[in-house]
């Protein structure tokens, strides 16, 4: 296949805009797939993504396209995550592309989250075609989007390519302008290898195996390979070949095409999104640019709810590491839940895909802690420490001043409900930083907020007051002080360190009344009296008691002196205060989960 005749493009949309529908369309059409194997979503093949109508994994899929100019095209669709999680993994993507299709559903408009990815592919320099989805749908306004359209990113109102892609409307016309629209790869066939790494996973029986970009250069079996962040290690190149809804081996991939490298590499950390293939013997050629390790923004503590299942949940997590090098995890042991693991992950959403995914396919029960960040710690001594389970936190004494991180966060809403999202902003510590209207009836909103703030349910909290309308999308900005203290939560004296929040000092009190009113609800009540108090260091800021069950000791006794019932009350009087000093408070599993659902 000549380079001239090669096409490298994504699709990128806000999530339910109609890009795992559109790709399937685009492989129908080509005759990738048989029309007997077609099924929706084609591209997502994991349960939980056709479930929640996201793509979690990206995939790449090579198509062979027979334009009306007689030529025969390689179309390369390079799928991209859709959640503000993997943007990362997105902006790799985009680098492997040359053009971009930005869909945008013709009833909803234009979200957060496309004027995000819209934003990364200018980055990325991609030619962009700019597409209106789902104009089948009653409530479309293609004049009003195409116009919206218009002035985003200045495409002529004619230039827009109008589709259903469920229908498959248009769709031939939208092939015809990648063609022409979409220019060809630049990559020199002559010189050293090099190559993008944009995906990978884990095949049990050929090690990890990357999805990759040949920029430069060619790369064929037989090859001797390094990678960039780490070229003192050298592969043999055992296979390579194009992704066609599976591995299709071939001879070499030239500059300019897309496909997949079996070398026998041990796992996908050491082939990281962003990293370059390069030649052994030719590893002093510039590297490709945008590399960087991907960090955890979110921890949170993961322990089995039998203890005999540890063992199990470390085997699942390094199996599941194996497929996914953006989940770190560590051993920890806690007072109330036993031996657990403290795992990093990219966001919430990823937080919940890992959980689920471990119950599902792994057969395991779990409880998850609190999520939360990671914070800079500054101590008097001038050091700073790196904290992201509260109960590592060090004493008061030594700290100067904790940083935390701030996020710069995007939300575009309908304009009548500015009040609630302004509201909204001020309770979650926002920094307001504009507000501009995308077209009459909508508005974006700039704003800067902590990510301790947002993680948990701002956005459930976002789409209730705007009835659903509202989008959000972050970016990480920078580490900055804050008046951030760790609240405990004690039971008769002694610290629950499940339960232990670092937050800011301005929100403590009402955080700590609220979980101890919740442990009260769902602690059942003891033989012995039962304190729940929430403390900032020895300061106690909210108490609620579990009164005990009490026995009638005096039931036995009929008539006689009053000092007999006296001596008896007494006697259980002695024993409860005995019992308290030894009894253990059992906490029930919804406990835990509740604290993940206090308003």
């Amino acid at each position: 296949m000549r380079q001239d005749h090669i096409r490298n493009f994504c699709i990128v949309a806000h999530i339910d805009h109609g890009k795992s529908t559109l790709a399937d369309r685009l492989i129908e059409l080509t005759g990738t797939l048989d029309k007997r194997l077609m099924r929706e979503q084609v591209l997502d093949t994991m349960d939980l993504e056709r479930e929640r109508g996201i793509t979690i994994k990206l995939n790449a899929v090579r198509m062979n396209y027979h334009a009306r100019d007689g030529g025969l095209y390689e179309l390369n669709l390079i799928d991209t995550p859709g959640h503000v999680d993997f943007t990362y993994e997105v902006s790799r993507s985009l680098q492997a592309c040359e053009g971009a299709i930005l869909v945008v559903d013709a009833s909803q408009g234009i979200q957060a989250q496309t004027i995000s990815n819209l934003f990364l592919t200018l980055d990325a320099g991609l030619e962009i075609i700019p597409v209106l989805n789902k104009i089948d749908l009653p409530g479309a306004e293609p004049e009003r989007r195409a116009q919206e359209i218009h002035e985003l990113i200045g495409a002529k109102p004619d230039e827009i390519i109008r589709i259903s892609a469920k229908e498959g409307t248009n769709v031939p016309a939208l092939l015809e302008s990648v063609v022409r629209r979409v220019p060809p790869p630049r990559g020199n066939p002559d010189a050293p290898l090099r190559a993008l790494i944009f995906d990978s996973y884990y095949d049990r029986y050929r090690g990890a195996v990357p999805s990759i970009r040949v920029v430069d250069g060619t790369i064929r079996p037989g090859m001797k390979i390094a990678f960039g962040a780490h070229p003192e290690d050298l592969y043999d190149v055992d296979e390579v070949g194009y992704l066609q809804l599976g591995h299709k081996p071939t001879e070499q991939l030239e500059a300019g095409e897309v496909g997949y490298v079996v070398a026998n590499v041990r796992g996908v950390r050491e082939i990281r999104p962003g990293d370059t293939v390069l030649d052994a013997d030719h590893r002093d050629v510039p590297l490709l640019p945008g590399y960087r390790d991907i960090k955890s923004m979110v921890f949170a503590g993961l322990y089995p709810t039998e203890p005999n299942q540890f063992e199990e949940l470390r085997d699942a997590l390094a199996k599941l590491q194996l497929n996914d090098a953006s989940l770190h995890y560590e051993p920890e042991s806690s007072v109330a839940l036993g031996f657990g693991f403290r795992c990093g992950f990219l966001g919430l959403l990823h937080m919940e895909i890992v959980r689920e995914r471990l119950e599902r396919e792994f057969n395991l029960d779990l409880i998850s802690t609190v999520p939360n960040v990671e914070y800079h710690v500054h101590k008097t001594d001038g050091t700073v420490e790196l904290v992201e389970n509260p109960s590592l936190m060090p004493h008061g004494s030594e700290i100067d001043h904790i940083a935390e991180p701030y996020v710069k966060a995007r939300i575009v809403a309908p304009a009548e409900y500015i009040g609630a999202i302004m509201k909204l902003g001020q309770e979650r510590r926002g920094v307001y930083a504009g507000m501009h209207y995308v077209d009459p009836t909508r508005v974006e909103f700039g704003w800067e907020f902590p990510l301790a703030e947002i993680i948990l349910d701002f956005y459930d909290k976002l789409k209730t007051i705007s009835r659903g309308y509202a989008s959000l999308d972050y970016e990480f900005l920078a580490y900055r002080p804050s008046e951030l203290v760790k609240l405990d939560m004690l039971l008769n004296g002694e610290a629950v360190d499940a339960f232990s929040v670092i937050i800011h000092r301005d929100k403590a009190y009402e955080w700590g009344r609220k979980i101890a009113e919740k442990l009260r609800e769902l602690i059942p009540r003891q033989l012995f009296e039962v304190v729940i108090q929430a403390a900032i260091g020895t300061k106690v800021i909210a108490r609620e008691t579990i009164r005990p069950l009490r026995k009638n000791v005096t039931a036995k006794c009929y008539g006689g002196d009053v000092t007999r019932k006296r001596k008896l009350l007494e006697k259980q009087k002695e024993g409860k205060k005995r019992m308290k000093q030894v009894g253990t408070v059992e906490i029930p599993q919804e406990a835990f989960l509740a604290v993940l659902q206090v308003d």
